[in-house]
């Protein structure tokens, strides 16, 4: 978020800026043209970044894409395409290959671009990965890179974080450690002045700011993990009832996102869970995309979620399955590819089967919903519906006159990732779940714009950066690059 915050900042003074990320371990992505017409995967965060610096999104902004699958394990998506399903232990044989990979991809944006704002991954002081880091020193190290570490004040323990980080780090590592960013502070700042003094006193650099929590930055979240039980701050509804909306946190959840443009709505309160009792007072259900689809719906079956989600589409209140949900809502599932499982009955709610592809399917999907409503949206996955209900209605036409996802009864389903971004289709979808939930007194807002909510989080970021970090110093260190003769504080670890 930051990041994003400071190429918008640079955005506005006029500064052609770009983002990267070296790495990114997320399931949330978002799909890019690359310059072959095919599309690609990138992390949602760098697509987000994209457009706080008014540019489209670039497969090389984020080069390295690892899509974990498991605990153990991860999809690798390299320059937008799926390469590889990695270990630990394997991917230390690939990552020479991924780090000539984003150090080529960092290098071209520095020629096309006036500044690129890099993100690292995790914290550059995880010295048992240092050797072959690509992602924060390592990159830091290749590009001579100025660095900033930023502090998270809400979690506790900023001082001893940002001290800590700095002294495990080897000498040339140091030398390019320029300062600190306080973030997401609560409270009067004069509280901290004196502890700031110190950690300059102690490690010979400067703090540049002190950002503090905003409570509207909550949409387009790296992970699932960013969000309360509660998505965003739900606002008064623009008619007399509310719209609950109960989402599946999923094990292997994927792109969470999808659910945020429905947040955005006035009157509807979306939340996140993972108790069967939880989906009883729901309007709608929803199973949202997930990396590994069987696995995830043996989660279900073990958690009595599911038995919880069929009574719910049984009393007649709606249930929606996105891209993975939409998968397990079939009568039948035949993975040999994700999970090796072959065939698995579903939860048999759509008369539909899928068959996983080895090929993957990733790219931008345009098309309308009743009759002319138009949709956009983005398909990531390797199922597809093998088998369907001839008299079966789909959600979705695709331009072109193909059918897309289905509903049957209360149940709906489509592999189109993003369709709530859709102002006119998410309003469309909303007021039919009011009337099948029975929601009469529910009305939706009919000039609310997802778009318009994005640019605002976007304005919003640029505008904590302005007020609450020192410019002048970010411009001197875009400018010149880490402040010479910058001190080592010891004990360091063996110089690499």
């Amino acid at each position: 978020m930051l990041t994003a915050g400071i190429c918008r900042w640079l955005h506005r003074q006029g500064v052609k800026v770009a983002p990267f990320k070296a790495q990114n371990m997320s399931n949330n992505s978002a799909v890019v043209l690359g310059p072959d017409g095919r599309g690609g995967e990138i992390g949602r965060a760098q697509a987000m970044q994209a457009a706080a610096c008014g540019i489209a999104p670039d497969l090389r902004f984020n080069p390295v894409l690892l899509k974990p699958g498991s605990d153990l394990s991860s999809q690798v998506v390299l320059l937008g395409e799926a390469v590889d399903t990695i270990t630990a232990d394997t991917f230390r044989s690939l990552r020479p290959r991924l780090a000539e990979t984003a150090y080529a991809a960092l290098a071209e944006l520095r020629e096309a671009y006036d500044v690129v704002i890099c993100e690292g991954a995790g914290s550059p002081a995880e010295i048992n990965l240092r050797d072959g880091d690509y992602v924060n020193m390592g990159l830091a190290r290749q590009a001579r890179l100025p660095t900033i570490v930023v502090g998270d004040i809400d979690r506790g323990g900023v001082f001893a974080a940002m001290f800590g980080t700095l002294a495990l780090l080897n000498p040339a590592d140091q030398a390019l450690l320029a300062g600190f960013v306080v973030n997401k502070f609560r409270g009067d700042r004069g509280l901290l002045a004196p502890g700031l003094e110190m950690l300059r006193q102690l490690t010979g650099r400067p703090t540049y700011g002190v950002l503090p929590w905003a409570l509207d930055l909550w949409l387009d979240a790296e992970d699932s993990l960013a969000y309360g039980r509660v998505l965003g701050r739900p606002a008064a509804p623009h008619g007399t009832e509310w719209l609950d909306v109960a989402v599946i946190r999923l094990p292997r959840i994927s792109n969470a996102t999808d659910v945020e443009a429905l947040a955005t709505e006035p009157g509807v309160r979306v939340r996140l869970t993972v108790e069967p009792a939880e989906l009883a007072a729901a309007d709608l259900v929803v199973l949202p995309g997930s990396k590994s689809t069987v696995a995830d719906l043996t989660w279900l079956r073990e958690t009595g979620l599911a038995d919880a989600v069929a009574a719910h589409a049984a009393a007649g209140r709606p249930l929606l399955g996105i891209c993975g949900g939409f998968q397990m809502l079939a009568r039948a599932i035949h993975d040999p590819v994700e999970s090796g499982q072959g065939s698995v009955p579903g939860l048999g709610l759509l008369p539909i089967e899928i068959t996983f592809d080895p090929r993957k399917t990733v790219r931008p999907s345009v098309g309308s919903a009743a009759g002319d409503l138009p949709v956009r949206g983005y398909e990531i996955h390797h199922g597809y519906v093998s088998a369907a209900d001839p008299e079966l209605s789909p959600l979705l036409h695709e331009v072109g006159g193909a059918v897309e996802g289905a509903i049957h009864g209360v149940v709906h389903g489509t592999h189109w990732h993003g369709t709530f971004e859709s102002d006119e289709f998410r309003r469309w979808f909303l007021t039919r779940v009011a009337r099948l939930a029975g929601r009469t007194g529910f009305r939706v807002a009919p000039g609310n714009s997802f778009a318009a909510a994005r640019e605002g989080t976007l304005d919003l970021l640029g505008d904590l950066v302005e007020e609450h970090l020192d410019t002048t110093a970010l411009w001197r260190l875009i400018e010149s690059g880490p402040p010479a003769d910058l001190p080592f504080v010891p004990p360091g670890v063996p110089p690499r």
